[in-house]
């Protein structure tokens, strides 16, 4: 009952001050008791001061519960911390009774044992609302007494304790009464209330009943603005009539910014309550007569029409940005929300209201990948940009099954002997008419349209080839590295496709090195067990980027990463620049103190290499080494390689051979 939870946590931190404060006092006087009939103790001043102590954590704990809302959002959560400092209080108390010599609890100590019965009587009576708290402060107290009675063996202490006893019992039950009658009477006031809240809701339906079709036709019924069919004819009859006379029809689509998480977190009469508050801030700053529409769910309207429309609608998308800053009340919070804005104007970006509105969505869609909370104007880019990623995502599924999207490979160097250590594999397609596609556009394409397995697992066959073929081309005991973009582990098995198509090509996996960028690596929930199964079938695991995320050291660790790929940025004029020569040389310094391989990519110069070298990096990827070729090219790049590196060694033994003669 999250309800009555609330309360009980409501009833216990409106005393709460006045609580610790006679906790404070009771402290103070209890020492002083201690002082007139006992000498004064190292023991009771470190008592006091730990007690002390743990009254200043409990308030600032609550204070912590109130700030960060965990009262409001989690109040079980809430009842366990205040009642863990009640009860480390209460065994602070219990403790006093040990800490005296010769304490005598029916003679010259009989105040103190008034004073911690009262205590203990005073927290029972005061916690009516939640039991738990109000026991586990004044058990241990009660406790300590009885104990303290018992030991010293005497039948006045024996009768003493056994009463005690009897009232702890009763206490217990006291409390369990107090409790139930106060849930029974929350319970009691939120039935009343839920009832009073239903019969006026009836009452309002009743009263709209008679201005609900007129509503219908032409208004969004929970805003009160025009609805999207009010809005799509007006719309077409601007524009019928700027054909006319000669002007500018501007439109605006206003999007709410993560309106989804909004209703799952606080609910849909949340969400209903802030795009009523929205749509009232549009009507309080949209003041000169534009229309203003709600066209469903938190995507909003306005149509900007007469002179200097574009200048006008500039200026209401300025201001409608500015007023979003102010928080707005959703239930029992306050939030600020963020507004994205797409503007469009007839008839420079589009020649009817169709085009108009696809216009406006393009530009709404590049405001929010920018960042949101901004206002972006349609220019022809988006749409070539829009019509480019249409043209990728719809040829795509073909380019994979075809071929036409295959893998190109990167030689990796190491940088003392020179020797090849490996390669890389790059996504590549070439498009019959679009050329040139990305790799990031690539993989963002088939994550919109669900074939990221498939692209991965067709990088994977080519992997999977190349690795068969090395020997054959004099290099044994290398791998090859193949990208897995983080978002992948949540989209499918990485593993299990793995698998399958090494298996399929029977190739070992230790062969294999799967790169992760880092922010793969600290989502255990989604990529930990994948990344642990990988590591297990024996795949070569490495980080990607190094430097640039928030990687997990622990992680780093217990999934045993084989290697750290610092990014390219580090390694660019890296002889010229000081500051990243110390980067460079820190996060090689921790993957060594991991046992981890470095290797460094973007390297371009020789005089580059060297530093690198020198800082401690054993393997590089770069320009100055070769670029990513095809699979052909490639072979021809490794057997050119390998005859010069032999010509070489031939030249060095043949000198060697003469100096020695």
């Amino acid at each position: 009952m999250p309800a009555v939870m609330q309360a009980q946590v409501d009833d216990i931190i409106d005393g709460h001050r006045s609580t610790l404060a006679m906790n404070a006092i009771s402290l103070s006087v209890a020492v002083l008791i201690v002082i007139i009939n006992h000498e004064l103790q190292l023991a009771i001043l470190l008592w006091l001061a730990l007690s002390m102590a743990i009254l200043v954590l409990r308030r600032i704990s609550v204070l912590y519960l109130l700030r960060q809302q965990i009262v409001r959002d989690n109040p079980r959560s809430a009842l366990f911390v205040m009642s863990l400092g009640a009860a480390a209080s209460g065994l602070c108390w219990a403790a006093l009774p040990f800490l005296i010599a010769n304490f005598a609890p029916l003679g010259s100590d009989a105040a103190l044992v008034i004073l911690l019965g009262g205590m203990a009587a005073g927290s029972v009576v005061k916690q009516i609302g939640y039991t738990p708290l109000a026991l586990v402060f004044s058990i241990p107290i009660l406790g300590s007494i009885i104990f303290s009675l018992v030991r010293i063996g005497e039948w006045p202490e024996y009768l003493l304790a056994g009463c005690l006893a009897m009232l702890i019992y009763v206490f217990i039950r006291r409390s369990l009464w107090t409790e139930r009658m106060f849930v029974s009477n929350q319970l009691a006031r939120f039935e009343a209330t839920a009832l009073a809240d239903s019969l006026t809701r009836a009452n309002n339906d009743i009263l709209r009943q008679n201005t609900r079709l007129e509503a219908l036709a032409n208004r969004d019924t929970l805003t009160g603005l025009a609805n999207r069919m009010f809005f799509n004819g007006h719309l077409n009859g601007d524009i019928a009539r700027a054909v006319v006379v000669n002007e500018q029809v501007v439109l605006l689509i206003i999007d709410v910014d993560r309106f989804k998480s909004i209703n799952d977190t606080l609910g849909h009469s949340a969400g209903d309550t802030l795009l009523c508050d929205i749509g009232n801030r549009l009507r309080d700053t949209i003041t000169d007569g534009s229309l203003i529409a709600r066209l469903g769910g938190d995507e909003f309207a306005v149509v900007v029409t007469g002179e200097r429309a574009m200048e006008r609608a500039r200026n209401h998308a300025n201001r409608v940005l500015l007023a979003s800053r102010a928080a707005i009340r959703c239930g029992a919070t306050k939030s600020v929300i963020g507004l994205s804005i797409g503007l469009a104007a007839y008839p420079d970006h589009g020649a009817n209201a169709e085009e108009l509105l696809a216009c406006a969505d393009m530009a709404l869609y590049d405001a929010k990948r920018l960042g949101r909370r901004q206002m972006r104007e349609f220019n022809p880019d988006l749409k070539r940009d829009a019509d480019r990623q249409r043209v990728i995502e719809q040829d795509l599924e073909k380019a994979i099954e075809s071929g036409a999207v295959t893998a190109w490979f990167q030689p990796q160097i190491n940088l003392a002997t020179r020797d090849i250590a490996g390669f890389e594999a790059l996504v590549r397609w070439q498009h019959p008419q679009l050329g040139f596609i990305s790799p990031p556009e690539i993989v963002n394409a088939a994550g919109v349209v669900h074939l990221s397995d498939r692209l991965t697992a067709r990088i994977a066959a080519d992997v999977c080839l190349l690795s068969k073929r090395l020997p054959e081309l004099g290099i044994k005991g290398v791998t090859v590295a193949l990208n897995v973009s983080p978002r992948e582990f949540a989209l499918y098995s990485v593993a299990d496709m793995l698998e399958r198509v090494t298996g399929e090509y029977g190739v070992d996996p230790s062969l294999i090195e799967i790169e992760i960028t880092e922010e793969a690596i600290l989502d255990p929930e989604i990529a930990g067990e994948q990344l642990k199964r990988l590591e297990t079938a024996g795949y070569k695991l490495a980080v990607d980027d190094f430097g640039m995320g928030h990687s997990s050291l622990a992680y780093l660790i217990s999934l045993k990463i084989d290697r750290l790929k610092i990014d390219r940025s580090f390694a660019h004029n890296v002889a010229s620049f000081e500051t990243n020569q110390k980067l460079i040389s820190a996060l090689v310094g921790l993957g060594e103190s991991l046992g981890l391989d470095i290797i460094i990519e973007g390297v371009e110069t020789a005089e580059d290499a060297a530093i690198l070298a020198r800082l401690g990096c054993t393997t590089a990827q770069g320009y100055l080494f070769a670029r990513p070729m095809p699979v052909k090219q490639l072979e021809e790049w490794i057997a050119e390689r390998q005859s010069k590196t032999s010509q070489t060694r031939k030249t060095k033994a043949t000198h060697l051979s003469i100096a020695g003669n």
